[in-house]
């Protein structure tokens, strides 16, 4: 999910930041941890990595943190200051700093990075999704895979479905892949998420995807016949399939693992296995956080990540993987 600092229980939509929206069902609510009290520290200065441009007090709060938080590398048991002014082996101890960096200019407060930085860079920040059998788009190797989950009834995932597909378009390297999450406040989103499916079953998935997202709701059956007509469907075939338990099994599947990543609303992004948290510039920031997992990882992603399957292994519908 895309930055949600809310606790109000939502029927619909909720604003999050500046220029974004995000869908729950009722009665979900998130706080805000009380932050952390300062501690006193003397600035610090890393090599490579400018701090010209911090007033005083962001040059203080930085160089506390880079003192406090321990290098994101297991076997480098050290702060990231000493990581990275001793050449450690760990080459993502600079980027973390550097992270850290550009949250301070952003005005978080102390809790805040340190909340930030753990969902970055800590292992407890890190979920094993399986992308088996999910539609997906961009190259199977990818050493950026971006995943979201999102309900076709959510103006919020409509909203966003436009800047996803620029930034995706400037950005052809990096692997898209997509995972239904039906709210239940939303009384269509289990038939278009079904709709969905039955057309990845026929290789339109995009196609559909982007349709029911450009149509507004309410998604009724009859509007998700139509769709499936412009999209060039077999019918016959899609009906079948929209009742079938195939389908259905589908849809629970990416639900059931969207809860197990914690899902609070739609749409949820994870970057390699990390939510994705925005400030204000959905585009922005994506762009920024794929500059760090590029640094962050090799040239080849490593099998052991657990989060990039083989190339080779097809997906379950065969969806189609050119830019829709």
């Amino acid at each position: 999910m895309l930055s949600p600092r809310l606790a109000v229980p939502l029927l619909s939509c909720m604003v999050v930041q500046l220029n974004f929206t995000a869908c729950r069902s009722p009665g979900d609510s998130e706080s805000t941890p009380p932050p952390a009290t300062p501690k006193e520290s003397k600035n610090v200065d890393l090599a490579g990595i400018n701090t010209a441009e911090l007033t005083p007090r962001e040059k203080a709060e930085w160089s506390a943190q880079v003192s406090e938080q321990l290098a994101p590398c297991d076997n480098t048991p050290v702060s990231l200051a000493e990581c990275v002014n001793t050449a450690r082996d760990c080459a993502a101890c600079k980027p973390a700093a550097e992270y850290l960096l550009e949250r301070i200019k952003l005005g978080m407060s102390r809790g805040q990075l340190s909340e930030a930085y753990a969902q970055r860079f800590a292992a407890k920040g890190f979920k094993e999704i399986d992308l088996a059998g999910s539609p997906s788009r961009g190259p199977g190797d990818a050493v950026v895979t971006v995943v979201e989950w999102a309900d076709f009834e959510c103006p919020a995932c409509r909203a966003a479905t436009p800047s996803l597909d620029a930034v995706l378009a400037k950005n052809p390297d990096v692997r898209f892949v997509f995972k239904n999450f039906p709210l239940d406040v939303h009384p269509n989103a289990e038939q278009a998420a079904r709709a969905a499916v039955a057309a990845d079953l026929q290789g339109k998935f995009w196609e559909m995807h982007h349709l029911l997202f450009e149509t507004e709701p309410p998604l009724t059956k009859e509007r998700l016949f139509e769709i499936a007509k412009k999209v060039g469907l077999d019918m016959a075939r899609f009906e079948k399939d929209m009742r079938s338990e195939v389908v259905a099994d589908a849809v629970r599947r990416d639900k059931k693992q969207g809860e197990a990543a914690e899902l609070r609303g739609t749409p949820t992004v994870y970057i390699n296995g990390r939510l994705f948290d925005y400030s204000s510039d959905l585009v922005k920031d994506l762009e920024a956080w794929f500059a760090l997992e590029r640094k962050l990882k090799p040239a080849k992603p490593a099998a052991a990540t657990g989060n990039q399957p083989e190339a080779a292994a097809p997906n379950k519908a065969q969806p189609s993987q050119g830019t829709p």
